[in-house]
């Protein structure tokens, strides 16, 4: 069967996802009309306009295999939303998006021209957005276009700033939801899978006992490309957005951080903490090191009891290189671009917007539960009162049952506030109470 690639997609994001697994392919445009709306709903429509779209494609060549997309949100119960046609129309679909979750979805449509084999799917996701001002949208909208992209945002750049936390397929929100497309490629011959072959060659794969984690892990990354990996993401960070110079707030973080880069697990790196001028009670730490808290988190805490439990929760989060290990994970291309950011391209961008929004859409439930529990130990043997950490997520908790979710979202990418304040009681008291167990068991749809 013949495995040349098309895809039927003049996207650039599309376009960068597929180059970076590594498979050859070119770009044919499709021609094809797509449809407005569909009686059966939103996942029928974008299969529909994806078959549309390889069809016609795969109609004007002899031989090849055409991959056709089409990507759509839904929100607010009843509404479609595509491709702004005006930047006017952008920023009222950004407003409202910011006040509702919505759903993105992503038609595929693979088909063989030679053959006509035909497989078409789909992928749906789940998005949760901070609220935004229209003064937030506008200093958007000045750096960003809004034409090319579904929703008029982009997850990979600036607009990750605004997901609270995503339900689904990340490269679905990008644009073309891998997972999906290589089970599809695969029963066409493709295993795009081989691509990864490349760095269990290349001689990138250390092993080594974890402290923090207490077992052995194997990563593609030693210790000096995930330093690398991280410094070119808080270029980025620093270059993108607004830090807080303030002294007494700078020596209040680095005091506290201090302390507990002192007790923590790792001491191979070194540990900066930087305070974003955004009103909004958030932190995220970064590969290598780098810790960002908002200013809005600062100003929420009570004492420095309080914000000791939130640094040291991201330190749990470096020690354990939960980061690295998300990246990784993230299929072949994620690992392409990590090679790409610490290779010394110049050309880095799309790579560290990338790994960028990996990052800061969050972590799964058990790496919270993890980074919670190191943080009561390093709290704990740094000085700090662990029962602080748990009143400020009770307090967080109390704010957010109260008002809407967007008000206070700290940590906004985990949703399992009252499972989190059990395991943070469980560490310091070294038992399991009625009501942590209760608590434990039960899923919670908030913050």
């Amino acid at each position: 069967m013949n495995s040349k690639l098309i895809l039927a997609s003049q996207s650039v994001h599309r376009k960068r996802l597929l180059k970076q697994l590594g498979v050859p392919f070119c770009v044919i445009p499709s021609k094809a009309e797509e449809l407005a709306s569909s009686t059966r709903g939103c996942a029928d429509l974008v299969q529909k306009n994806a078959l549309l779209k390889a069809r016609d494609v795969a109609s004007r060549i002899k031989s090849g295999i055409v991959i056709g997309c089409d990507t759509l949100v839904y929100a607010n119960g009843q509404k479609i939303i595509g491709k702004p046609k005006s930047l006017k129309e952008a920023k009222k679909n950004l407003k409202m998006l910011s006040q509702n979750p919505q759903w993105v979805y992503s038609g595929l449509a693979v088909v063989d021209a030679q053959t006509k084999k035909q497989l078409v799917g789909f992928e749906k996701t789940k998005v949760y957005m901070s609220s935004l001002s229209d003064q937030e949208i506008d200093r958007y909208y000045k750096t960003t276009s809004a034409k090319d992209k579904a929703g008029g945002f982009d997850i990979e750049g600036r607009g990750a700033f605004f997901i609270k936390r995503i339900e689904g397929c990340y490269f679905n929100v990008v644009g073309l939801p891998m997972a999906r497309l290589r089970e599809m490629l695969k029963k066409f011959g493709i295993n795009i899978l081989l691509v990864l072959m490349c760095f269990y060659f290349s001689g990138c794969v250390t092993s080594e006992y974890n402290l923090a984690t207490q077992q052995q892990e194997t990563l593609l990354f030693n210790t000096k490309k995930e330093v690398a990996i991280g410094e070119s993401i808080a270029r980025y960070i620093n270059a993108e957005y607004e830090i807080n110079t303030d002294v007494d707030v700078n020596q209040r973080v680095s005091r506290i951080a201090k302390r507990i880069e002192n007790v923590c697990d790792r001491t191979e790196i070194f540990y900066t903490v930087q305070v974003i001028n955004k009103d909004e009670v958030n932190a995220f730490a970064l590969p290598g090191g780098s810790v960002y808290l908002y200013q809005g988190l600062i100003d929420a805490v009570e004492n420095d009891d309080q914000l000791a439990g939130v640094i040291a929760h991201e330190f749990g989060h470096i020690t354990s290189k939960h980061a690295m290990k998300q990246l990784q994970a993230q299929y072949g291309y994620n690992l392409l671009q990590v090679l790409a950011i610490t290779s010394g391209n110049s050309n880095l961008s799309p790579g560290i917007n990338l790994a960028f929004g990996s990052i800061i859409t969050g972590y799964s439930k058990d790496n919270e539960f993890m980074a919670d529990r190191l943080a009561v130990k390093y709290m704990k043997k740094a000085g700090y009162d662990p029962s602080e950490m748990k009143r400020f997520l009770e307090k967080l908790h109390q704010i957010n049952s109260e008002k809407p979710i967007h008000r206070f979202s700290y940590w906004r990418t985990h949703p399992y506030t009252t499972q989190r304040i059990s395991t943070v009681n469980q560490e310091i008291n070294g038992e399991t109470t009625f009501r942590d167990y209760i608590r434990l068991t039960e899923e919670e749809g908030a913050l």
